[in-house]
């Protein structure tokens, strides 16, 4: 086994054993899912930061910008870091004082649990496509480093992603991603400088950029609503995912919750200028790379010693880690919280952990059968985000801040949102299908509110 292989094999195992150190503390189903909620402003930035940060930004956004230019970056890392801050600056403290264990719970608080379970089936899809991608990316990482086949190789992460996060929980997952962040921004930190100065420095490197590919929204023959649509699919689909949503109802405080998102939103857009910058000038240092998403991998061993090589695959790691476990816990939790455990209202505390655990190795496999047969890290990703999002961020919106319709209109509306962009992305391959779902779940959903008949109340009685 080659040095580079050893250090991986490490830094994985060091990994496994805080998950498991940390998962000792978990007595609950509270405490697996959301921490305790407990987490404070440090870990509660940091979670978020790198639960974010994951393949889609490491591997699939530099790959496509070095294919695409700046506009393959849209959405990820700027469509993403404006679904963080946006978190924080309008959903963070409302979400927070429902006092909610998932997402999908405010469809049972506002509506019903027919919408709970609606909700949750649409959701659950998108959180195991995003882990798929995070166990690809993991794989093109080991077998960059490796003279293993990319199908071996996503099969080993896909064995080691799955055991890390049936032991973890959020608060194992919170405590890692602390170290995992950090290793991330060091990794990344230590290629840039490495790959700038041997072109010269930054200004020399920005300088030999082609304008053609400073184009963050398209070419001058790109329609404005092509860009909406970019750009409404990280943010419209993601803001509201259960990954982001159980960190901040983790947090102690809706103030924490609040900083939390913001910071992390911040944190994300500085250290992800980093893999826009080298998908930029990877043309330049390696031309007509076959694999693109193999780019930072690539340029890390062209240009580090081996000892620092292996620092930025632990980094890469790091990234893939703590997406990739809290996407299969998010799949888990919905299912086990809203599905199974309502099914089960006798089941204990420790009961209620087991079941979460199960559907992480569910989910892990049906995850890793998806990462075998994709085509790309940043395809799975955009899928994640763009399945059944239109319908669920509509009703959404409208249950935290308004009283506007009821269960009628929300089913009619997600069920619309999910036909319409089944529809428009696969059968009739509209040119705009998720905007397309986003306003036929608008008008459905302002429809049924405003031209069904409304129940009549029981009059409440006074004692």
């Amino acid at each position: 086994m080659s040095p580079i292989l050893i250090g991986i094999a490490v830094y994985i195992l060091v990994q496994l054993l805080i998950g498991v150190l940390v998962s000792r503390r978990i007595r609950s189903e509270s405490d697996y899912l959301l921490a305790g909620r407990g987490l404070k402003l440090g870990l509660g930035t940091f979670t978020i930061f790198a639960t974010w940060f994951g393949a889609e930004t490491c591997i699939g956004a530099a790959g496509s910008i070095y294919k695409e230019g700046l506009s393959g970056g849209s959405a990820d890392p700027f469509g993403y870091a404006a679904c963080l801050l946006l978190m924080g600056l309008l959903f963070a403290t409302p979400l927070w004082r429902r006092g909610l264990t998932t997402f999908a719970d405010l469809f049972r608080q506002r509506y019903s649990p027919s919408v709970e379970r609606v909700v949750v089936l649409l959701i659950v899809p998108g959180s195991v496509m995003w882990a798929a991608a995070q166990i690809r990316a993991f794989g093109q990482v080991i077998s960059a480093s490796s003279a293993l086949e990319v199908e071996i190789a996503i099969t080993l992460a896909a064995l080691v992603v799955v055991v890390y996060t049936i032991y973890g929980g959020l608060l194992a997952d919170a405590v890692t991603d602390l170290f995992q962040g950090i290793a991330l921004i060091v990794g990344l930190v230590i290629l840039f400088v490495v790959v700038t100065n041997s072109l010269g420095g930054v200004a020399a490197a920005a300088a030999a950029i082609s304008p053609e590919r400073l184009r963050l929204f398209g070419g001058p023959d790109t329609s404005a609503l092509a860009v909406l649509e970019r750009w409404a699919i990280p943010i419209c689909g993601s803001v509201l995912a259960q990954e982001l949503v159980a960190r901040v109802l983790a947090a102690q405080s809706p103030q924490v919750a609040r900083r939390a998102s913001l910071l992390g939103g911040g944190l994300y857009l500085a250290v992800g200028f980093i893999p826009v910058f080298l998908g930029l000038v990877g043309t330049r240092v390696i031309p007509e790379l076959a694999e693109p998403e193999q780019l930072l991998a690539q340029l890390a061993q062209q240009y580090l010693s081996t000892f620092l090589y292996i620092a930025f695959a632990g980094a890469l790691i790091s990234a893939v880690l703590s997406t990739v476990d809290s996407a299969l816990l998010a799949a888990a939790a919905l299912t086990s919280h809203n599905l199974v455990v309502p099914l089960l209202p006798r089941l204990s505390e420790a009961a209620k952990v087991r079941v979460a655990r199960i559907g992480v190795f569910v989910f892990g496999a049906i995850a890793y059968a998806l990462a075998l047969h994709a085509e790309g890290v940043y395809a799975l990703v955009e899928q994640a985000s763009a399945f059944g999002s239109a319908g669920v961020f509509t009703v959404a919106m409208f249950a935290l801040f308004t009283n506007v319709g009821d269960a009628r209109a929300a089913l009619a509306t997600l069920l619309a949102g999910f036909a319409t962009w089944i529809l428009g992305a696969y059968v009739l391959e509209l040119p705009l299908p998720y905007l397309t779902s986003l306003a036929a779940s608008l008008g459905i959903y302002l429809g049924c509110a405003w031209w069904l008949p409304q129940p009549r109340r029981q009059p409440s009685t006074s004692q």
